[in-house]
């Protein structure tokens, strides 16, 4: 039973370095460089088609014509709109900045490189990818601006033999999803029988880091599917009933959702030449006879995967913010966090802070009973020293006469364990909760720590070490939460083995070690744990003397 300890104690420490393997190891394959997989894609069942006309007067398009870019303000983003394609070819939010620096520009979550834009439609029976189309607008514009009122902007593209197609975005003033509505009439002589595309296309996230999945995802018959980019070639291609599908980083995605769940059929593709990442839903649309009409709704989500944002949302599209095993304990903690910042200061670095004295305050009762426990082994460390060097040639009689020792002193040396196995599942999902949290990106502390989301660097020396990620400076933050696992180690009851001693006195190293480029919020949060628990237990020890 001394042994529990010391067992205990290994078990956290290949946790950590179980969720370091996780998230830090890097174990995405390059892609080879080869051409774009062929997309096949299995028949869906046939779609009610509204045969009403749905507009009475069409702009008509001229192919060879220069196209012009429309600019769409709102309060929250910045969309500009191309008529090469009627696609959203650059869209910036207004909240969010590339880095944490405040000059920083402001996030570009379609970047000008986005070659073919987003949301675009195609065709099947097309003469050419309608990216590729320039389309007329009913806007007489360059810019408009979404203030009180949702706003509508609609572009039209015309076949030869008269199939019209009009995508209609539809902007609301303060929120993140825009409306569109695809519009199919046929003015052709005879029936024809197509395929709508719905694509939404961006560059390959830029994670190196790879704490999270980044990529393609959707979410087919309740099923969510997130594919690795070098999974594409073989997993790439869905069936069934769509929920959404879309491209995400770390922080932010681009989602096409339909109102309601629809029988169609996903494929996610690479466009190498122009490195891009491609979902494609496509919708079969039946039958349409000769002056015949066919409408298909959809949202666009092109924003911040804030969890409060995407449950207000609906469609289950807060799946999105994966907190993993240990997600009962990451909601209501990061709603605790956002309450205190919200209605108490607004610093999520001290919010963290009073979020783990908080904790600590749950677990009160359990840590007095573990450091008792403790403080008493601590009493009777003499009288195992006489018992080991007495039978330290009969292991058996040892243990026996430890266990009568236990028994006489009514000690449970489980009890001393218990606080590190209840900080187990706690930990992982305060990990999951800080890292995935958008609220910590670039959100500042105090002093050198401007970012709770990053590693705490003080200086910026301008090298590279092996093992520690950029930029390399001064760990500060995680250099005190070291210093204060040594110092529990010194008030915890020492092994009577001397290599189990120095095992247990290494691992404030390995934590260390590991911590180095965990997240500045999470090893706040650890180091203000650690601190009360030294208090704690300073305070039982002295009782107990």
């Amino acid at each position: 039973m001394e042994h529990v300890r010391l067992i205990i104690a290994i078990v956290l420490s290949l946790a950590i370095f179980l969720v370091w393997d996780f998230f830090f190891v890097d174990r995405r394959p390059v892609p080879p460089p080869s051409a774009p997989p062929t997309e096949t894609v299995a028949p869906a069942p046939e779609e009610t088609i509204n045969q009403e006309p749905v507009w009475d007067e069409i702009p008509t398009a001229i192919p060879e014509k220069t196209f012009e870019t429309i600019s769409v303000e709102t309060k929250l983003y910045k969309a500009f709109i191309s008529e090469r394609g009627a696609t959203i070819n650059r869209f910036e939010l207004k909240d969010y900045r590339e880095t944490a620096d405040p000059g920083s520009p402001r996030k570009a979550l379609i970047p000008e490189s986005n070659r073919m834009g987003t949301a675009a439609v195609n065709l099947s029976g097309a003469d050419l990818p309608l990216y590729e189309a320039v389309f007329a607008t009913d806007f007489d514009g360059q810019s408009l601006k979404v203030d009180e009122t949702p706003e509508t902007l609609s572009f039209f593209w015309q076949s030869e033999n008269g199939l019209v197609l009009e995508k209609r975005y539809t902007f609301h003033p303060d929120k993140y999803n825009i409306g569109l509505s695809v519009v199919v009439r046929n003015q052709t002589d005879g029936a024809v029988e197509q395929t709508l595309e719905v694509s939404m296309t961006n560059p390959p996230p830029d994670d190196t880091r790879r704490f999270t999945f980044a990529g393609p995802f959707i979410s087919v018959d309740r099923d969510l599917h997130q594919v690795k980019i070098s999974d594409i070639r073989d997993k790439g291609t869905f069936s069934g009933e769509i929920h959404w599908t879309g491209i995400e980083d770390h922080y932010f995605m681009t989602a096409l959702i339909p109102p309601a769940p629809v029988d169609a059929s996903v494929v996610f593709g690479i466009d190498q030449q122009n490195n891009l990442l491609k979902t494609t839903l496509r919708q079969p649309m039946g039958r349409m006879a000769p002056g015949s009409a066919a409408q298909y709704d959809y949202h666009l989500f092109l924003g911040p995967k804030k969890l409060s944002l995407l449950q207000a949302f609906g469609h289950g599209l807060d799946r999105k913010v994966d907190f993993g095993w240990f997600s009962i304990i990451a909601r209501p903690a990061l709603w605790l966090m956002n309450a205190i910042h919200d209605n108490v200061i607004a610093n999520y670095g001290v919010a963290i802070i009073l979020l783990t004295l908080l904790i600590k305050a749950i677990f009160w009762p359990l840590g007095n009973k573990s450091y008792k426990s403790m403080a008493e082994m601590r009493k009777i460390q003499p009288l195992m020293m006489e018992i080991r060097n007495k039978y330290k040639d009969d292991k058996k009689k040892m243990n026996e006469e430890v266990m009568n020792l236990y028994k006489t002193y009514k000690i449970n040396p489980l009890s001393g364990c218990l606080p590190m196995v209840v900080q187990i599942p706690v930990f992982i999902a305060f990990y999951r909760m800080l890292y995935e949290a958008i609220e910590l990106r670039h959100a500042p502390f105090m002093l050198w720590i401007n970012d709770l989301s990053a590693p705490d660097r003080l200086f910026d020396f301008g090298i590279t070490l092996p093992l520690m990620a950029p930029p390399i400076g001064i760990p500060v933050l995680t250099l005190i939460m070291g210093a204060t696992m040594f110092l529990q180690q010194k008030l915890a009851p020492p092994p009577g083995d001397p290599m189990q001693a120095r095992i247990m006195m290494m691992l404030p190293i390995v934590f260390t070690f590991i911590f180095i480029n965990f997240p500045a919020g999470l090893v706040l949060y650890w180091l203000v744990n650690n601190v009360v628990s030294i208090g704690q237990q300073y305070i039982v020890n002295r009782k107990m003397t």
